[in-house]
């Protein structure tokens, strides 16, 4: 039995050690990237974007059913289990309303991304239905291919482009929907020169010459906005009060502990009802998601019996 890594929801499937042999029969080309430890075991090259999309191939295909999966280049490649975090604890906050995880939740991605990883997810695990937002036309292709690439997901997702580059919610909610929860990765780089610094670090970490190239960095709507994570966010909690009684649960990551402070007062001044903070870690990363609703424990539970209904 492989230890448990640290912090990992318990529901979450990538606890223990990969098993690279069951991972490179899901996607062959994967064995070409294992590389030796010093210790003398087989992992994965982590350095070369080529091995880390290999192994998300690999880990898709395995656990969650994704025979076809790709992203362009330059694209987010998205570490696997800390997205998979996110979602089995957004699923814990929506059972606590009523007891049990809803198995036919619909549930908004704002900023679905080139390599729509959310809905992937929540659709394997709990059946949930997905709307995701994109400003991009190249992420949004290529989301829409994954979709349109393995049977059934065209069911449980559908993807719309975001034209008001300005705006996040509004004009991606339409009048008469309905959503259990949103849940977003935003841009948490305030400066392009910011993102550069933060892939460099990526980089040194990763023993990376400065002649490697990082081609699964991550796109500029996905790194940086004017304002980083909490202009980003506190732009969503003043749109999220004109769809308090179309959502029950509103949520993003943030991804520094230091940036809660002012969101939880753009949280007060916007008439949130309950605000809530889920704490993560995939080794020694830690991360955090928060969470608020315009809506009473009762209201809520009105809303959900509701939605099972019909």
């Amino acid at each position: 039995m492989s230890p448990q890594k640290p912090g990992l929801h318990p529901r979450n499937r990538h606890h223990g050690r990969y098993d690279l042999a069951a991972l490179c029969q899901a996607n062959p080309e994967l064995a070409q990237f294992l590389t030796l430890t010093p210790a003398g075991q087989q992992s994965v090259d982590f350095a070369n974007p080529l091995a880390v999309k290999a192994l998300n191939k690999a880990l898709l295909a395995h656990f969650y059913g994704v025979a076809s999966w790709d992203i362009p280049p330059g694209f987010l490649c998205p570490p696997v289990p800390g997205r998979a975090d996110y979602i089995h604890h957004l699923a814990d906050l929506l059972g606590e309303t009523t007891g049990s995880i809803p198995t036919a939740a619909s549930v908004l991605d704002v900023g679905v991304g080139a390599n729509c990883i959310y809905p992937l997810i929540g659709v394997r695990e709990y059946g949930w239905r997905f709307t995701g937002s994109e400003t991009s036309d190249t992420a949004l292709a290529s989301a829409q291919a994954i979709v349109n690439g393995n049977p059934g997901l065209s069911r449980a997702i559908r993807l719309r482009r975001q034209k008001d580059p300005a705006a996040i919610l509004n004009g991606i909610i339409h009048k008469n929907e309905q959503y259990d929860a949103t849940l977003c990765n935003p841009p948490f780089h305030d400066s392009a020169e910011a993102a550069r610094e933060g892939s460099e670090r990526k980089r040194r970490n990763l023993g990376q010459s400065k002649h490697d190239a990082l081609n699964f960095g991550g796109q500029q709507e996905e790194l940086w906005c004017e304002g980083g994570e909490v202009a980003f966010i506190s732009k969503m909690i003043a749109e999220s009060p004109a769809f308090g009684r179309q959502v029950m649960w509103f949520s993003t990551l943030v991804s520094r502990g230091e940036n809660l402070p002012p969101l939880y007062r753009a949280l007060t001044e916007a008439g949130a009802v309950k605000v809530v903070k889920k704490e993560m870690a995939q080794g020694q990363k830690q991360s955090r998601f928060i969470a608020w609703t315009f809506m009473d424990d009762d209201r809520r539970r009105r809303f959900m019996a509701r939605r099972r209904q019909g």
